[in-house]
């Protein structure tokens, strides 16, 4: 087996009203300014507000051609990077969209600067969803220590939107030694998992991750949309009991 792509990439498709995905190209882990031969795929969830304003959660890779079919659907309007991780094309994409503001995660401008990346963040996200996409979108910060993130819920649709929270990998889409690791830590289709870096941060921090599980809960999302691997377009408040039922909490 070898490594494939969420084909066809760089399209939008739809996911349900006013949302949807876009699978990107690979992306490859850089560790001490190394990048190693590991790639691994990429998705960006693209919500349309009520005021027309597009809402990009984790762009990918800049791509004309994607740009082009995203104006027919809106105005490009929030760059949004969910976590520290998420953020490698916003100063791509906010060039093409001068517009558009840019919205940082903890320790994420610490980050850019560190490997040299000229994005410009212009507004932190906050535990409260922002003004811009209240009517639209609520919002949470999930603990998980370092490797903490921003969730979202699209009301219209009922989808939890995640980065990293978790992970859910097909196996033949991804090569070793990630193969392994996924299945050994339990994030592999279709039994993901929290992101095995953020599961200690979470139990440490119960009364934040209890109240963080219960809002989750109560959003009742009808799909979850994930950033690495395949997305759970079914049974979801199976899913977010299993993955939020916080009984071992």
């Amino acid at each position: 087996m070898s490594a494939s792509l969420y084909e066809p990439i760089n399209q939008f498709k739809p996911q349900g009203a006013q949302i949807g995905i876009v699978d990107g190209p690979f992306e490859y882990l850089t560790v001490a300014g190394v990048t190693m031969p590991l790639p691994f795929t990429t998705r960006m969830t693209v919500v349309r507000l009520a005021n027309g304003h597009l809402f990009l959660h984790s762009p990918i890779r800049f791509d004309p051609g994607l740009a082009d079919q995203l104006r027919t659907l809106g105005d490009v309007r929030h760059l949004v990077s969910p976590n520290q991780f998420h953020y490698a094309h916003i100063a791509e994409w906010s060039k093409a969209f001068p517009e558009a503001v840019t919205w940082a995660s903890p320790r994420v401008r610490r980050r850019a600067r560190a490997r040299r990346n000229d994005v410009h963040f212009q507004r932190d996200l906050a535990e409260e969803a922002a003004e811009d996409w209240r009517g639209d979108i609520d919002q949470a910060l999930f603990p998980g220590g370092y490797f903490k993130e921003y969730i979202f819920f699209h009301r219209v649709s009922r989808t939890l939107i995640l980065a990293d929270t978790i992970f859910n990998l097909e196996l033949d889409k991804i090569e070793q030694p990630w193969r392994t690791i996924a299945a050994v830590a339990r994030m592999d289709y279709p039994r993901g998992q929290t992101f095995f870096g953020m599961r200690l941060p979470v139990l440490l921090q119960r009364r934040r991750s209890r109240a963080v599980m219960a809002k989750i809960r109560a959003w009742q999302p009808e799909r979850v949309i994930l950033s690495h691997g395949r997305c759970f377009d079914a049974d979801a408040s199976e899913i977010t009991r299993r993955l939020f039922g916080g009984s071992r909490l």
